[in-house]
């Protein structure tokens, strides 16, 4: 029996809500409202939003991957506390080696890469408007739309560089959720210096020199894990 195009398929609506029940504990996490070690109850969090357990229990194993939560034996899941300093280091350091390898095995995919890291940069430069446009009070909402844009630009080169594994690797290391989420809490803002970076590594492509993008893409997560720790601003 064929699916129509038109029906959604098993499950459809199931990952819809997990994924609304993540962004709703990830906006939480951003406005301070769960402190760390703070219990995620999934049948509490089920009646609150007025769903069914499983689409919580699934985005709660979701946010376990990257780090925001965690599970504890006997107790369920609880809030996990920002990383250290020396965490954040080894978590940019394997991006960095994820990421420019990642550039380099772009060379022979340019075709496919630049209409869509056009487009992707493009939309980066539109959420950091937006963004700087948002008053200083309520900036802890716009964190989540503008980090989601800052990382689609990584993640289309990463879904055109021809190996399917260093895009896994890149996303298990979940570096921009940790990111955002100090971002907030801090109120730090790296935009405008996150979008030239980001340029210069566009224009490297352009120009068809993938060695200097991989530069360009080295100094940018360099340059973002210096702002991480130091709290730079722009």
């Amino acid at each position: 029996m064929t699916t129509s195009p038109s029906t959604p398929p098993p499950g459809f609506s199931r990952r819809i809500l997990r994924d609304e029940v993540y962004d709703y504990i990830v906006d939480v996490l951003l406005e301070g409202g769960l402190e760390p070690g703070s219990s995620l109850n999934i049948d509490s969090l089920a009646r609150q939003l007025d769903v069914s357990p499983t689409p919580v229990r699934e985005a709660l194993v979701q946010l376990e991957h990257t780090g925001l939560v965690r599970r504890v034996a006997l107790k369920g899941y609880k809030v996990a506390p920002p990383l250290s300093e020396e965490q954040m280091k080894e978590l940019f350091d394997a991006r960095e080696v994820v990421e420019v390898a990642a550039v380099q095995r772009a060379a022979g995919h340019l075709e496919e890469l630049l209409p869509a890291l056009e487009d992707a940069h493009e939309k980066h430069r539109q959420a950091a408007e937006l963004f700087q446009g948002i008053e200083p009070a309520g900036r802890t909402a716009g964190y989540r739309k503008y980090f989601e844009a800052d990382w689609n630009f990584h993640e289309t080169i990463l879904r055109n560089c021809g190996n399917r594994y260093l895009h896994q690797m890149a996303e298990s290391t979940s570096t921009h959720t940790h990111r955002m989420r100090q971002s907030a809490s801090e109120g730090s803002d790296d935009t405008a210096l996150a979008l030239a970076e980001h340029e210069a590594v566009l224009k490297a492509f352009q120009r068809g020199d993938v060695p200097a993008a991989a530069q360009a893409m080295a100094v940018h997560i360099s340059n973002a894990r210096t702002r991480a720790l130091n709290n730079d601003q722009p």
